[in-house]
């Protein structure tokens, strides 16, 4: 099992990150969305502190994804036969990859701008990359607010692009990211 891709498939580099960025995101976003309507508490913060110490992991995945996406290029898109179909699935994974490095970065502006220490996994204190203040605050969570969103819509569309193809299209393209072949 190869760790590089080729122009066929994705190597098993790829793939890890794939599987636990998405299993990572599957967690974060439903946390967010909970503590988004809890009272600040105690209880409330514990959470809050979850759901910042996945969102940094997810920022650093991205920074090492996007890395080796250099050192490892995807292999060339398998066409969707319809030009329309290819823009959107590019675009989709561009959004991924934008969303996936802005969503934990508004966060940690958004926890910054409280001016309560960023703390992550109980153990390390992140500097703040914003200063105190409520307009920033407010902005920073706004942002974090609509890229979730967006993030959610990104979701849908990919799975449901990749359930088309492998259900009715049946092209291998899910294949490729399961096993590394279509």
């Amino acid at each position: 099992m190869a760790a590089r891709n080729d122009p066929d498939g994705f190597g098993w580099v790829t793939r890890v990150l794939h599987w636990l960025m998405a299993l990572l995101v599957l967690m974060t976003l439903p946390l967010g969305l909970w503590i988004a309507n809890m009272e600040v508490s105690l209880a409330s913060l514990k959470y809050f502190g979850y759901h910042k110490s996945l969102g940094v992991t997810l920022l650093v995945l991205i920074l090492i994804r996007l890395t080796w996406h250099r050192i490892s290029p995807p292999p060339r898109p398998m066409s969707h036969g319809l030009a329309w179909q290819d823009r959107l699935a590019r675009t989709v994974h561009l959004s991924f990859y934008a969303l996936l490095f802005a969503m934990p970065l508004s966060g940690w502006i958004a926890s910054s701008a409280t001016g309560i220490d960023t703390v992550i996994f109980n153990r390390w204190t992140l500097p703040a990359i914003a200063p105190a203040s409520e307009t920033w605050e407010t902005l920073g969570f706004a942002l974090h607010g609509i890229l979730g969103r967006l993030l959610i819509l990104c979701i849908i569309l990919h799975v449901s692009g990749a359930l088309y193809r492998a259900l009715v299209a049946k092209d291998g393209s899910l294949n490729r990211m399961l096993t590394g072949k279509p």
